[in-house]
């Protein structure tokens, strides 16, 4: 195997890639090593007309919303198989099938919750003002006069100095938290977040609900609240109920989650307000409190009762994967990998329009899924390197078909050179700009720059950092294992729009649409940027499968050290 970016730092990694891909070298496309001849009939294959075709086919009512485990699963496991057949890619899993089986158990909650604060019962109505689940295996959970404690942001971590709890004992208590970073003013002004902590405005894992349930875990918390705010979490409060009022899905451990804390719950923030005005205490002198480093944990002299039962389901979901096996057979056994996921959340008979479509959330990231694997289809020689194209389960329940990939993946983590993601597409027109979320964490994005401005166009980071995306998609549990990873977002430099144009529909998109059942094919669609944005993650997905060296992840990301240590042990 030939060197990797492991073995070099820095600017000296990002200057050895360019040279290796032979930047500059290709009068068709400055800045760009690749001959335009080569990959045009690939390119060419990207267009508006099929995205549209497999978006409008895929969220449609016959497809129920494409949940794991239901008749919608087995429709698009069997469409998304037929493309992959149909276009000549080879099975993806090395048993000789286009799936992973993704072992699920589906877990109902019901039940019953209510808070008693300065003498007075709170009741607590599902889903308006509360919804709770329990991901433990077992049919009852009972939480009763648990003492209710403050924790702020529910967070720990050294590398900050911070850590909410202190030396309070949580144990069989149910702490409530705040969603997102501790919001740590910038002293030179009041107005901003202080860059120098928790990444200003820029979420970090600390802030994603996701870890304030495995810290509330480690703690020994009987139950885990976290107080639902718009802003901070990036989302209404009518995605949190209709993600989390419905089944919901976990990958079966051995011990049943029973190390998990029992009851994970959110309330609104006006429910929040009332427990805390009940108990004779400020709320928002209490939030504040909690953005300094010196916060205690607050007892709030009030208790909490759960009482929930559980319905299973075991589900054989499936990952969807097909490859295309490189013409080096030196580097064929290496892989660059892109993914999307193909489900959402199916069917709620309560609802007036029942079906949750999910049109661009995420049927069209797997319609550009199909689109890159039928364009790489059309090169006379395929790249080097074998590119895979993964179509995974059960993102909208935690990433857990590419949890399960990464965890049980069926190609080394240490051959794997980068995952590409597809989480939507942009559906309102041609930009200037492509977004990259997560901006300056690998050399994929200097690789995607690079094609960028060849065809006039500039990369820019996430426009809405402190919402976290970059934790909240299937790349995520990827990078997590070391894969340096790309996750693009539509731009918001429209041409021909006005100033503003691209946050204002991404704001209503997220305010109408997000996890509504009204997330459909839109007549005003316009996929002509989409098909830009596929071109661009075409050519760095062909240049990383063609090029001498690894992609690596940029000295200061998280994710270094574990990819170092993991080409080191595999001794590449």
């Amino acid at each position: 195997m030939k060197g990797h970016f492991a073995r070099l730092g820095g600017s000296l990694a990002a200057a050895a890639l360019a040279a290796a891909c032979g930047a500059g070298e290709n009068p068709g496309a400055a800045g760009s090593g690749i001959d335009e001849a080569v990959i045009r009939p690939a390119i060419e294959s990207i267009t508006a007309d099929d995205l549209l075709r497999h978006t409008t086919r895929l969220s449609s009512d016959e497809f129920e919303g494409r949940a794991p485990g239901t008749r919608g699963e087995e429709l698009t496991i069997a469409y998304l198989t037929e493309q992959f057949q149909a276009m000549g890619l080879q099975p993806g899993n090395p048993d000789g099938t286009y799936v992973q089986e993704v072992p699920l158990v589906g877990i109902t909650t019901r039940g019953t919750a209510s808070f008693t604060a300065g003498g007075k019962k709170i009741s607590l109505r599902f889903p308006d003002d509360y919804v709770a689940v329990s991901r433990r295996i077992t049919p009852k959970i009972d939480v009763t006069g648990s003492e209710i404690v403050f924790v702020g942001y529910g967070v720990v971590a050294p590398e900050y100095g911070w850590d909410d709890y202190k030396d309070v004992d949580v144990k069989g208590k149910t702490i409530v938290m705040l969603i997102n970073d501790p919001a740590v003013p910038d002293p030179a002004d009041p107005s901003k977040l202080d860059p120098s902590i928790f990444r200003g405005n820029a979420m970090t894992y600390y802030g994603r609900w996701t870890y304030k349930y495995e810290i509330a875990s480690e703690k020994g918390a009987a139950a885990a609240i976290i107080v639902h705010e718009t802003g901070p979490a990036g989302y209404p409060w009518e995605v949190v109920s209709g993600s989390w009022g419905r089944e919901n899905f976990d990958i079966e451990p051995p011990d049943g989650n029973m190390g998990r804390v029992p009851v994970e719950g959110w309330i609104t923030l006006d429910k929040a307000r009332e427990l805390f005005a009940a108990a004779g205490l400020n709320f928002d002198s209490l939030k504040a409190a909690a953005t300094r480093k010196d916060f205690r944990p607050v007892s709030l002299g009030a208790t909490a009762d759960f009482r929930l039962s559980n319905e299973f389901r075991r589900v054989r979901s499936k990952n969807v994967v097909a490859k295309l096996e490189g013409s080096d057979p030196d580097r064929k056994d290496e892989y660059v990998i892109y993914t999307a996921h193909w489900d959402h959340l199916g069917v709620d008979e309560t609802l007036p329009d029942p079906i949750y479509n999910g049109a661009l959330d995420n049927a069209s990231g797997t319609a550009a899924l199909l689109e890159l694997a039928e364009a790489f289809t059309k090169l006379e020689t395929p790249p080097a390197r074998s590119i895979l194209f993964l179509a995974v389960t059960a993102e909208e329940q935690g990433l857990l078909g590419a949890k399960y990939y990464a965890t049980q993946p069926l190609y080394p983590h240490e051959r794997t050179l980068a995952d590409i993601n597809i989480d939507g597409v942009n559906q309102w027109g041609r930009t200037r700009d492509i977004v990259v979320v997560g901006y300056g964490n690998s050399t994929l994005d200097d690789l995607l720059e690079e094609e960028a401005k060849a065809v006039g166009r500039v990369v820019v980071p996430d426009p809405e950092p402190e919402k976290g995306f970059f934790y909240r998609s299937d790349h995520f549990e990827f990078a997590k294992k070391g894969v340096p990873a790309l996750y693009t977002d539509a731009g918001t430099e429209y041409i021909g729009k006005p100033a503003g144009y691209g946050e204002q529909k991404r704001e209503e998109y997220t305010a109408n649409d997000y996890h509504k059942p009204s997330d459909e094919v839109k007549p005003d669609w316009d996929l002509a940027g989409a098909v830009d944005d596929l071109a661009l993650l075409f050519k760095v997905g062909y240049r990383v499968a063609e090029a001498d060296r690894y992609p690596e992840w940029k000295p200061g990301t998280e994710f270094k050290a574990v990819r170092e240590k993991m080409l080191q042990r595999a001794g590449t």
